[in-house]
C-alpha cells in the first residue's frame, strides 16, 4: 500500500522558516504527483501546494510567494519550504497522493506570535 510520512514540523516564530518533508513508498514516486494541505479545527481542508511528475505546481493564494514546493525523485521525497510564517499558518500539514488517495498522518506547524 501506500505510505506516506511528514516530518520537520514544529514550533517556531512568526517570520521564521520551517522544510517539512514527505517520504513516500508504495507507488511509483517519480511518475505521480504529489501535494500539501493544511487543516486547522473549524476550516475546510485546504491547497498549500502541489506538485506534478513533470514540475507542474500549484499554490494556495494565502501561501503562494512564501512556500516553495519541491521534489527529489532519488529519494522518493516531497518537500515544502516554508519561509515568513504567520500565526495563521499554524495547522496540522498533510502530505498526499491524489492519484491514490491517500494521506500520511500529519506533522504540526505551530506559529506565535
Amino acid at each position: 500500500q501506500v505510505q506516506l510520512v511528514e516530518s520537520g514540523g514544529g514550533l517556531v516564530q512568526a517570520g521564521g522558516s520551517l522544510r517539512l518533508s514527505c517520504a513516500v513508498s508504495g507507488m511509483r514516486f517519480s511518475t505521480n504527483a504529489i501535494g500539501w494541505h493544511r487543516q486547522v479545527p473549524g476550516k475546510e481542508r485546504e491547497l498549500v501546494a502541489l506538485i506534478s511528475n513533470v514540475g507542474f505546481t500549484n499554490y494556495g493564494d494565502f501561501v503562494k510567494g512564501r512556500f516553495t514546493i519541491s521534489r527529489d525523485n532519488a529519494k522518493n521525497t516531497v518537500y515544502l519550504q516554508m519561509n515568513s510564517l504567520k500565526p495563521e499558518d499554524t495547522a496540522v500539514y498533510y502530505c498526499n497522493s491524489p492519484r491514490y488517495g491517500s494521506w500520511g498522518q500529519g506533522t504540526q506547524v505551530t506559529v506565535s506570535s
